[in-house]
């Protein structure tokens, strides 16, 4: 029990965790989406041993249960065909994470994926659904997802089309399979350790609690307080930046 709690990370590190994912988790309840994006790059900022491992680990964990939850509306052949492009996309993270020297040159990378992540969202435009525009933005998901856990922006790209009730289930079901061919890239380069699930685990209760706040509140965010959130994102995706270049 003691080395369990000698390897945790210290109490102002896991308060400010909480609150930033408990933020999160309302900001997702509210507008559907935006955990990652808005977690992913705060948590980089103030308590990195959280991403990207334990993050992924949250990403597998909510997009299992959804897929679960709507498994018969899963059209499996587009999870097919979008997990081989995850799987290139991981092997290229996995490679390009090899490559970094060191925890700075890590800020700047992930840095610039948040930012493309946010760029993206902020500026994309839809893509025709076809096969190799799904495996071209599987593959740079899986890149996105690797490095910095934030892999859904590419994806909604070729799914704009799809009303949000037909996409969400397939959705789902590729992220789930996806977050699994990453954790398992990750794993054999050497880069997830047990103690992730530990440090994802932690991250589940402020998750919970920040959906049973936005379900007493009735949180509902219209699309006006989308540029909020990217604007967040973006910001923290500088300053990982600038940490970078530092």
């Amino acid at each position: 029990m003691e080395a369990f709690l000698s390897a945790l990370p210290p109490a102002p590190i896991l308060a400010a965790v909480f609150v930033i994912v408990t933020a999160a988790a309302v900001v997702q309840a509210g507008l559907g989406m935006g955990f990652g994006i808005m977690a992913a790059p705060l948590l980089a900022l103030v308590a990195p041993e959280f991403v990207p491992v334990p993050c992924i680990w949250m990403g597998f964990f909510t997009a299992a249960w959804t897929a679960l939850a709507q498994r018969e509306g899963i059209v499996w052949a587009e999870v097919g065909l979008g997990s081989l492009g995850r799987l290139a996309g991981v092997a290229a993270g996995v490679g390009l994470l090899a490559a970094l020297a060191d925890a700075v040159s890590f800020s700047l990378i992930f840095g610039l994926m948040v930012g493309a992540a946010v760029l993206i969202t902020l500026l994309g435009r839809p893509l025709r659904f076809t096969r190799p525009n799904m495996l071209a933005m599987a593959t740079l998901s899986g890149v996105m997802g690797t490095i910095t856990s934030v892999g859904a922006p590419p994806m909604a790209l070729v799914y704009q089309g799809h009303t949000p009730q037909a996409a969400r289930p397939t959705l789902a079901g590729f992220f789930a399979v996806g977050c699994v061919i990453s954790l398992a890239g990750l794993h054999l380069a050497g880069f997830a350790r047990l103690h992730d699930l530990t440090l994802a685990l932690l991250m589940l209760p402020p998750m919970l609690f920040g959906l049973w706040i936005a379900a007493r509140t009735q949180a509902r965010f219209d699309s006006r307080f989308r540029p909020f959130l990217l604007a967040i994102s973006g910001g923290a995706a500088v300053l990982l930046i600038a940490r970078g270049l530092m």
